[in-house]
């Protein structure tokens, strides 16, 4: 059974968690190359796939985005720049806009201005966190290329809730940083080609859930199924699921068979079978972590207040013990790590206390991250400034947790449901593994956790946790933040069940012991005091130091070896060992620390006369893999003193004998004491070496500062240059487009036939069409000289007045221009307007209009040659204009032309009546002529009717009609008609 606090939340694709929309939403994560990918994605992303995409890149925050025009040119789908509270829609796609950061709330999207600085920033993580709170199990994670390692925190939440992560493959990517980090994390649930992406997860997606059906309505066959793959494994890994909950094992199973497209959970125990693999991939599925650095920081405040009320009650010197359970990668231990260094600074800055973590977890691949102690940059959006600079060394793919904090955790391999657990501790802090294991298990931990505890430690358990029916065991100190403290209790002691890797919780274990059972007298235990009696009185006596000599414990009675030296306390093994062992001690120790074999002494001799003493010391450093490794043990062995020496029969030594022994006991002083000069004399080497090296760490720090400060601005330079690369695959684009748009306009002018000349504002030529060299000598080299410097072939001596008097009053020319070999050409200047409505030139066009003017002087022609003909006809004839209503009625007409037969009938003069009207001329017009007019205009028949008009002795039959078809035109012809 996993220790650590894994498995997915509730909600389920295809299954909405509460809140959430009823359609995957997709969040799309891509940085420098990330364009291409982007367009390959969409090019293969079905319009109808009834999910929503929001684009989250790097983009250069002074620059206008142009990513939605160029992804809008690549998918059908409507392609939006977010705004704040736009809600998302199937069908659609959003790109985050430059200089903010993205979130959703309930379906909304919502924007916010970026706290951190410019290349520091982090917009991927930001909203992929955010899509996995609000979507649960709805929410779809892709990276695509990218630098750095953005999205790996977010695509971890993701799957955390539910969702799905796919990431492109890097070797399709320009940039495999943001890729391969996602990978190296096994965050990476489908890896492909961009192409290749859209259908893995429309595949996934409209897989059948095993979710969809509740728990006990699967078949028996079903459940069998489900008991298999945890026998399959507890087999391969040597831990059982059985009392995970069902709804947890259920989800995890169904995404693996969701990316393997297999629909029967039946089939898939047996793919478990036949690739041993899957089971480990399956086994990694379940241990999934659920952490991060101060997750929740209201439950880290709390915990620091009641850290600093703890070690205020407690004596100088103390040592705290901490165990968490299901510490995953190890970013809850370091927490407590930093917060004890925190409290130990601001409320307590003279204490000596401190603190050893025991930090546990049945994933040994994550133990492992968690022993280097390097995370990447993400954390920086979880740990503060303050806490980066104090806590963790900055290298070049992340930060490294100081060497001060790792040496007090310890990381191991555990499984808390069936090994034994630390004890005698003040803090245990389990955050959200109870959750995913079933009530009889929760109910064996909380009294095992009570266990561990001394009176009054703190147990943290996850915001979704309680110790349930515990509550003798265990007295809140902050419900909303689950903080408790352990009671004195002792009517449950006897009902903690031990685990023991001989009792796994399998259905038909033993059951625990009853409350009878608990209630029989305990025997005392006879080892443990034979184990005491025996140490005291016949272990030998020894001390374990660590590697300086510095005594840490003491074992048996020490004082015939080791005393206090005079004056100020100091428990060094080397400056408390008595008389002549002091020296060989010194070298003994030594050497033991750099070998592996122990050191023995043999009889060395303490004292003289009847205090005389001798002693075996044995001195040899720690190698078990334990909390004692590396560390010194010194056992002291008494064994009989040797006599002093004499002659062979034992008889007292000669008095010259005597004097020699004397001599060597002087020279053995005087060697002694130059040896003791030569140790004071290398202590003060020592102590001078070590001011060098003080010295020298404080230069390593301010380079390390310096190479702080190079490794920012290199992160700055990077993010940078992914907004470069982001905004040069923009401009390429747009490049691209300008190019095509050049050859549209190029195309367009060449086909049009029209001679067109572009001047900028210094009458300067600064492009022209090929047809405009016909008729001015330009050539490509032409371009930036004046156009009043190259010869036309136009009779327009005015054209570079027109030009300049078209820049000044913005109206403008239009005139018809004759060449010199009798063309004729329409020309026209206009100003020259950019973009920006700012004028800069004018445009000459020449448009060869010789046809239309032959046609002219043709029709001019004509109308010379009819008018002759009118002019001369016999009959009188005029001509009118119809001059109508509003109603379109007529209601006079007006005289145009008249000819000399009709001067002379009438008495009318041309000169008189033109554009005078047939009611002023002719007053007394008959009443009839009017509508007889009129009936003409509008049915075309002739009509005939007689006029009488001054003198009235004159009186005409007038014959009206109207030419072709026009109704703006009346024609009418008079002959004489007899008086009446």
């Amino acid at each position: 059974m996993p220790a650590a606090s894994k498995a997915s939340a509730l909600g389920s694709l295809g299954k909405p968690a509460r809140g959430t929309s009823s359609f995957p939403l997709v969040g799309i994560g891509a940085s420098a190359g990330g364009l291409e990918a982007l367009g390959l994605f969409f090019q293969h992303m079905p319009a109808g796939s009834n999910m929503a995409f929001v684009v989250v890149q790097h983009l250069d925050p002074t620059q206008k985005g142009l990513m939605v025009e160029l992804l809008q040119r690549l998918t059908p789908m409507p392609v939006a720049q977010a705004k704040e509270r736009m809600r998302v829609a199937p069908g659609h796609v959003y790109v985050i806009p430059p200089n903010k950061n993205l979130s959703i709330l309930n379906g909304a999207l919502h924007l916010f201005d970026p706290t951190e600085p410019r290349g520091l920033r982090l917009p991927i993580d930001f909203f992929f966190r955010a899509l996995a709170a609000d979507q649960k199990g709805n929410s779809v994670g892709v990276i695509l290329s990218g630098m750095g390692s953005d999205g790996m925190l977010g695509l971890r939440a993701i799957r955390e809730n539910a969702g799905v992560c796919f990431v492109q493959d890097p070797a399709t990517a320009k940039f495999d940083g943001m890729p391969r980090s996602a990978m190296d994390a096994g965050l990476a649930d489908v890896v492909a080609s961009p192409e290749e992406l859209p259908g893995r997860i429309l595949a996934f997606l409209q897989h059948p859930r095993l979710t969809d059906r509740p728990a006990l309505a699967l078949d028996l066959k079903s459940q069998s199924s489900l008991e298999k793959i945890l026998i399959l494994l507890r087999s391969k890994t040597g831990q059982d699921f059985s009392h995970y909950k069902k709804s947890t094992i259920y989800r995890r199973i169904e995404r693996r068979m969701g990316l393997h497209q297999i629909d029967k959970i039946a089939a898939y125990a047996r793919f478990l079978q036949e690739a041993p693999q899957e089971t480990e991939l399956l086994f990694k599925e379940l241990l999934i972590g659920v952490t991060n650095f101060f997750r929740d920081e209201s439950v880290w405040a709390r915990l620091k207040q009641q850290l600093t009320t703890t070690l205020a009650t407690l004596p100088q010197g103390s040592a705290l013990r901490a165990w968490t359970p299901g510490c995953s990668t190890g970013e809850e231990a370091y927490s407590l790590a930093m917060i004890f260094e925190e409290v130990l600074d601001e409320a307590l800055p003279l204490g000596k206390h401190t603190l050893q973590i025991f930090a546990t977890d049945l994933d040994a691949d994550a133990i492992a991250k968690a022993r280097t102690g390097l995370y990447p940059l993400n954390i920086a959006t979880d740990v503060s400034p303050e806490r980066l600079s104090r806590f963790f060394v900055q290298e070049e793919n992340g930060y490294r947790v100081s060497k001060q904090l790792r040496e007090s955790v310890i990381f191991a391999p555990q499984n808390v449901i069936m090994e034994p657990p630390f004890t005698r501790l003040d803090i245990l802090i389990c955050r959200n593994l109870l959750i995913y294991l079933d009530a009889d298990l929760q109910k064996r931990l909380i009294p095992l956790f009570h266990y561990a505890l001394k009176p009054d430690g703190i147990l943290c358990l996850g915001t979704s946790e309680t110790i349930g029916q515990f509550a003798d065991l265990f007295a809140p100190l902050d419900t909303k933040t689950r903080l408790y403290r352990r009671l004195v209790h002792t009517g449950r002691s006897g009902q903690v069940e031990f685990p023991s890797k001989h009792n796994p919780l399998l259905p038909g274990t033993p059951q625990p012991l009853t409350s009878a059972d608990a209630a029989k007298p305990q025997l005392p235990n006879v080892q443990t005091l034979a184990d005491q009696f025996l140490l005291q009185r016949f272990a030998p006596a020894a001390v374990l130091t660590n590697s300086q000599g510095d005594i840490l414990y003491i074992s048996g009675r020490t004082g015939k070896f080791l005393e206090p030296a005079a004056g100020k306390a100091n428990w060094n093994v080397f400056v408390m060992a008595r008389g002549d062992l002091r020296l060989e001690l010194t070298s003994a120790f030594h050497r033991a620390v750099r070998q592996d074999e122990p050191v023995v002494l043999k009889g060395r001799n303490l004292g003289a006369g009847s205090g005389a003493l001798a002693v075996d010391v044995t001195v040899q450093r720690l190698q078990e893999d334990s909390a004692l490794k590396d560390l010194v043990i010194v056992v002291f062995s008494e064994v009989p003193a040797q006599t002093q020496p004499g002659a062979a029969d034992g008889k007292p030594l000669s008095p010259k004998a005597q004097s020699q022994l004397e001599h060597l006991k002087i020279d053995l002083l005087m060697t002694r004491e130059e040896l003791q000069l030569c140790r004071e004399e290398m202590q003060t080497s020592q102590e001078e070496l070590k001011s060098t090296n003080e010295e020298l760490q404080s230069t390593n720090e301010e380079l390390q500062s310096t190479n702080e400060e190079l490794t920012t601005s290199k992160e700055e330079t990077q993010s940078m240059n992914e907004e470069l690369q982001t905004v040069n695959a923009e401009l390429q684009s747009k490049l691209d487009d300008l190019s095509r748009s050049n050859n549209d306009l190029k195309n367009l002018l060449n086909s049009t036939d029209i001679a067109t000349l572009f001047l900028d504002e210094a009458l300067n030529v600064r492009r022209f069409t090929p047809q405009t060299a016909k008729l001015i000598k330009l050539i490509p080299g032409d371009i930036g000289r004046s156009i009043t410097d190259i010869v036309n072939e136009l009779e327009y001596p005015e054209m570079v007045a027109d030009a300049q008097r078209v820049l000044e009053t913005l109206v403008f020319v239009e005139k018809p221009v004759v060449s010199r070999d009798g063309r004729w050409f329409l020309v026209r200047i206009t100003p020259y307007r950019t973009l920006d409505n700012r004028i800069d030139g004018v445009v000459i066009t020449f448009s060869d209009v010789s046809t239309a003017k032959r046609l002219e002087v043709s029709l001019r022609e004509n109308g010379r040659q009819m008018q002759t003909l009118l002019q001369d006809m016999p009959s009188p004839f005029a001509l009118l204009e119809s001059v109508f209503d509003k109603d379109g009625g007529l209601t006079d007409a007006k005289f145009v032309f008249v000819n000399t037969a009709f001067e002379s009938s009438t008495g009318v003069r041309q000169a008189d009546v033109a554009g005078a009207t047939l009611h002023t001329v002719w007053p007394h017009l008959g009443k009839g002529a009017l509508p007889a007019m009129e009936r003409a205009v509008e049915t075309g028949a002739v009509q005939r009717l007689k006029m009488a008009i001054l003198p009235k002795d004159k009186e005409f039959r007038a014959t009206v009609y109207r030419p072709d078809g026009d109704r703006s035109r009346i024609c009418v012809t008079l002959e004489r008609a007899a008086k009446t």
